[in-house]
């Protein structure tokens, strides 16, 4: 890559260029962001994943950017007109606008005005005007009558005011292609513009499809300062055909600046040609300038809302990957309904579907009676440990039920999402993993699974159907997909995967290894039984050292005869363990249990060498110190309020305890145990000002809110936050 680009990124990053060339050629070779930040750390000089990510997202960019660069000039070089001067402006250039203005003079055009008034004849006198040659425009245009040219569909010109209208049409696109003109405009628009929006023409500002972009009907906001949820939310309304959206900025002014860029410096205007001018100018602002810059303006902006959105959206997957995981315990889940019952299965620790039935203890059957049977024989036959109960329809009601039970000691009932159960059920995915039991079944399962680890169910739905996004259909969904991937990817190499344990789709997710390769693992997994090291990774279908290198070290086998095949330690360090231990005159076990109980120090300094540093050396003994530990927190059980069942029992003033489930730019979205969710906007998360709601609260964090506002027709319920509990 060349050095313009990675100084470049290195500027973007905020780091050494040698850092980035290193993390470029890494990417180049294939290696992962999980493996590059975790396990080449010598190499990039120490750069995390968002760190990474961001060089590899550049790298790409400039890629295709280089790309497009080359098509650039090879059309221009095939017309004759690439000079030294423009080829050196073009390959020097970094910005994407830039040098689609230096290519637009050149690109193929279609048959506009200008193109036809060439044709007619009317290009010298145009130049001449513009030259300030030609002082009296009226007086040289009957010089350029034209007679047509009907084989070409070239009409005739046989007034002065058809000629100069053709001249001024020239001058105008001109006038539109300068570089200079065309990045005026678009920097004017961006620093200084206005978006405004209101309700489009023939929209009933009262009707339900209107009344969600009540905000926006009369709606002005700096192009520099709108968030990306409101501009998300007015090309919606756009979208929609609710509402119309134009940019607006100083017109005089504009005007006064496009006139100074397109005449010559040092050359006197007679009045008859400054006029002409003048008329051109304003012409190529508003047919030509303004409604392509204000596409593209507009286009910036969703650009950058979409960046916004999408990073809110991952970071919101982030978190709710990451969800403290209860662990292996038996399970049994309920899938929440009123007239269909509630879908009840019982799990074994390992996730494994022992037991299905269904209990109708609401309206209309109420056979409460029998579903309290049902459910303290199912308890019992099967050892249950922990409820888990989806918090959809009927599920505060279950709830309830479930809490007024006896329940032997220890059963500890918990309240679950259940968004993109219903999304799951219904996948391959789950008809290939239970093939023999319908969607609610299967439903059922996943509510109680993603309670045991909610990384291990979650990765199996489509991000966009758990319920953690910023107008997440509105963003560009090739961009959202890959920045969530790699969210997933992340999560997935950050907690470690159980080798043997592991579904084909959590493996498909760890570093190197993909949808084919994980497929082959259970495939020999399933033929020669669980995997005893990691070096028989080898043995599996396609899976080559390249692949190994970059997957090992994320994965664990539990009980294996090296305990270090169950600890982040990559096995191209396990000479280097074997050493520290021999230094010691310790076994491998007997390091990691003396490391763990401080009764063994280790001089790691003495371990540098040209490949392993510091940063290794460090990772391997934090790692020996806890092997295989989870970096998630411990799950909590969560109480909603007794007191609301439904949105018409809120009143203004209430406290209440609510969990978070969602986070935007301007607040978070909270569950108070009803179907409607209350927001906590931004402005009253605290005394203080905040810019960031991520600063503030997490995902599945549980507070104490008051009630400000209650919106019944919109379905709006205000918060404020009080405390986290």
């Amino acid at each position: 890559m060349k050095n313009i680009y990675i100084n470049t990124i290195a500027k973007i990053v905020s780091v050494a260029a040698w850092r980035v060339e290193n993390c470029i050629e890494l990417i180049k070779d294939g290696a992962t962001i999980p493996f590059i930040s975790r396990y080449r750390k010598e190499k990039t000089g120490g750069l995390d994943e968002e760190q990474v990510a961001l060089v590899r997202e550049n790298y790409y960019k400039f890629e295709e950017l280089e790309k497009r660069k080359n098509y650039i000039l090879s059309s221009i070089e095939e017309q004759g007109k690439l000079s030294n001067e423009l080829k050196l402006q073009i390959e020097s250039s970094i910005d994407a606008s830039e040098i689609e203005d230096l290519f637009l003079p050149y690109k193929p055009k279609r048959r506009t005005k200008a193109e036809i008034a060439r044709k007619q004849g009317l290009e010298k006198l145009a130049q001449r005007i513009l030259s300030s040659i030609c002082n009296n425009p009226k007086s040289e245009a009957s010089q350029y009558f034209f007679n047509g040219d009907k084989e070409n569909k070239i009409p005739a010109i046989t007034t002065i005011e058809a000629v100069l209208e053709g001249v001024r049409f020239i001058i105008a696109e001109k006038v539109s292609e300068n570089i200079k003109v065309r990045k005026f405009i678009r920097e004017t628009y961006l620093k200084r513009g206005m978006i405004t929006a209101k309700l489009a023409r023939g929209i009933d500002e009262d009707s339900d499809e209107a009344i969600k972009f009540k905000n926006y009907f009369k709606y002005k906001e700096s192009v520099s300062r709108i968030a990306s949820h409101r501009a998300l939310a007015v090309l919606r309304g756009v979208q929609e055909g609710i509402l119309s959206v134009k940019i607006e900025a100083d017109t005089n002014k504009i005007l006064d600046e496009l006139y100074a860029l397109t005449v010559l410096k040092g050359l006197h205007y007679s009045h008859d040609t400054a006029l002409e001018i003048d008329y051109a100018v304003e012409d190529a602002y508003k047919r030509l300038l303004h409604p392509s810059i204000e596409n593209e303006v507009i286009n910036i902006v969703k650009d950058k809302a979409d960046i916004e959105s999408i990073q809110v959206f991952g970071e919101n997957l982030r978190q709710l990957l990451m969800s403290p995981p209860l662990g292996q315990k038996r399970v049994l889940a309920i899938d929440p309904g009123f007239r269909t019952g509630c879908k009840v299965v019982c799990l074994d620790a390992q996730g494994s579907l022992l037991h299905n039935d269904t209990i109708y203890p609401h309206p209309p059957r109420n056979e409460r009676t029998m579903a309290m049977k049902k459910i303290s024989t199912m308890i019992e036959a099967y050892n249950i440990e922990v409820i888990s109960i989806g918090n959809g329809t009927a599920g505060r009601e279950t709830e309830a039920f479930i809490k007024r039970m006896m329940l032997p000691e220890g059963i500890k009932v918990f309240s679950v999402s259940e968004d993109g159960a219903s999304v799951y059920s219904a996948s391959s995915i789950a008809r290939e993993e239970f093939p023999d039991y319908d969607v609610t079944v299967r439903g059922a399962v996943s509510i109680g699974r993603r309670l045991m680890d909610p990384l291990a169910e979650l990765v199996k739905i489509d991000p966009k159907a758990i319920g953690v996004g910023q107008y997440q259909h509105d963003v560009d969904q090739t961009k959202l997909k890959k920045s969530l991937d790699t969210v997933v990817e992340s999560c997935v190499n950050n907690v470690g995967i159980n080798l043997n344990t592991a579904s084909k789709h959590l493996l498909s997710y760890v570093s190197g290894i993909g949808p084919v390769l994980a497929q082959n693992i259970i495939d020999y997994r399933t033929e020669n039984g669980p995997f005893k090291s990691r070096s028989e990774l080898h043995k599996v279908k396609r899976l080559g050292d390249k692949v190994f290198e970059q997957c090992a070290g994320f994965l664990r086998i539990r009980d294996a005869k090296n305990p270090l095949d169950n600890t982040s330690v990559h096995p191209e360090r396990y000479a280097l363990v074997e050493k520290i231990a021999s230094d010691v005159n310790k076994s491998i076990p007997e390091l990691i249990s003396g490391l763990g109980d401080k009764s063994i120090t280790i001089d790691i300094k003495k371990y540098v060498t040209d490949e392993v540093g510091l940063p290794t050396l460090s990772d391997i003994m934090n790692e020996l110190v806890k092997p295989g530990r989870d970096p998630r927190d411990t799950i909590k059980v969560f109480e909603f309020s007794d007191e609301i069942h439904t949105i018409e029992d809120l009143q203004e003033g209430m406290e209440l305890p609510a969990i978070v489930t969602n986070i935007t730019n301007f607040g978070a979205f909270v569950d108070l145990g009803i179907h409607e969710k209350g927001l906590i906007h931004v402005s009253h998360m605290g005394k203080k000002f905040v810019n960031d709601p991520t600063k503030v609260v997490r995902l599945q964090e549980h507070l104490l809110v008051r009630v400000l506002s209650v919106d019944i027709r919109r379905s709006r319920i205000g918060l404020e936050l009080v405390s986290k509990l």
